[in-house]
């Protein structure tokens, strides 16, 4: 959402700016992060302007009116969550640095709803999803790949084997990738580090890729970044989610599908394969296990298969 003139001349505004520069910088959050606390902190702005209060003296029972009209204007209860937690780090983080005493958000109960199973994509359009920019079309005939096709090729079998987030492939480094170990070093939220491995036919795309398409997309160019541009630049996130929408197009898939999509399936696929929920916290980067917990839902038949074997009555 671009900043207009009136959001600028907003009481409170530079709160919100100088709060959103600690975000980036304190604790290392992505510009899409950063984005979405903005837009959230700002419409709150805005409510407080029509309510005539100044954000730093906003009551609780006020705010709680805040949380109302949000509910009562038919926003999904995820998204008053959303706005809420934005809230609750905004107060903190005016508390912490000396501009107000005042946190109304603290004790503030967002209000409660169904936690919804992640959206996976089945095996079988998974295997089509892939296939779309390879080197063989939908009949097993051969097929020739541009230097872009084997790059999204590439992207797509890293984010389904390594779970990995858009901004995590956008951000990879040529130096992170260990293709003799199979395995992947990625920076996730926050800057947290962490190694995932790397499946063989993941590997030997991305390797080929490596190998031939990315000088012809460098040219005279260099760049430390693994997946590159056609300019020969860092493919950005939102370049990803273009492609991946364009790889759904071809594969007939749903098109309301996100690249999230892939990562969902790559945690429902480990735990049904019999992985336990702590390393696959590890290799999500998920900061709690309760974060994890939501794919346990996913897999009743898993459930059951383990009820089977350890259940004396079973």
């Amino acid at each position: 959402m671009e900043l207009s003139a009136e959001d600028a001349s907003l009481p409170g505004f530079e709160d919100v700016e100088a709060f959103c520069a600690a975000l980036a910088v304190e604790r290392g959050a992505s510009p899409h992060t950063v984005r979405a606390y903005r837009d959230d902190v700002l419409g709150y702005l805005r409510w407080a302007l029509r309510a005539n209060v100044h954000p730093r003296e906003v009551t609780y029972r006020q705010l709680r009116r805040y949380l109302a009209e949000l509910d009562q204007a038919r926003y999904a209860r995820t998204t008053i969550k959303r706005h809420l937690s934005a809230l609750r780090s905004f107060y903190r983080w005016m508390n912490r640095t000396g501009r107000t005493m005042n946190d109304p958000a603290c004790v503030a109960q967002a209000p409660k709803g169904e936690r919804r199973l992640p959206k996976v994509i089945t095996n079988a359009d998974m295997v089509t999803l892939l296939g779309v920019f390879g080197d063989e079309d939908a009949f097993g005939e051969p097929r020739e790949q541009t230097p872009a096709d084997m790059r999204d090729q590439a992207i797509l079998e890293f984010l389904f084997s390594c779970g990995a987030r858009v901004s995590e492939a956008s951000g990879l480094l040529e130096a992170w990738v260990n293709f003799s170990a199979l395995e992947v070093k990625v920076f996730g939220k926050r800057a947290k580090e962490r190694i995932v491995p790397l499946s063989r036919t993941a590997a030997r795309i991305m390797e080929r890729y490596q190998r031939e398409a990315r000088p012809q997309l460098l040219g005279e160019r260099e760049s430390d970044y693994f997946f590159v541009s056609n300019r020969g630049n860092g493919v950005s996130p939102d370049a990803i989610r273009k492609m991946f929408k364009r790889a759904l197009r071809l594969a007939g898939l749903d098109e309301g599908l996100s690249p999230h999509a892939m990562r969902h399936s790559f945690a429902t696929d480990l735990l049904e394969g019999g992985a336990d929920l702590r390393s696959v916290q590890d290799m999500l980067g998920h900061a709690s296990l309760s974060t994890t917990q939501i794919y346990t839902h996913v897999s009743p038949d898993r459930l059951k298969d383990i009820h089977k074997l350890a259940h004396p009555r079973a």
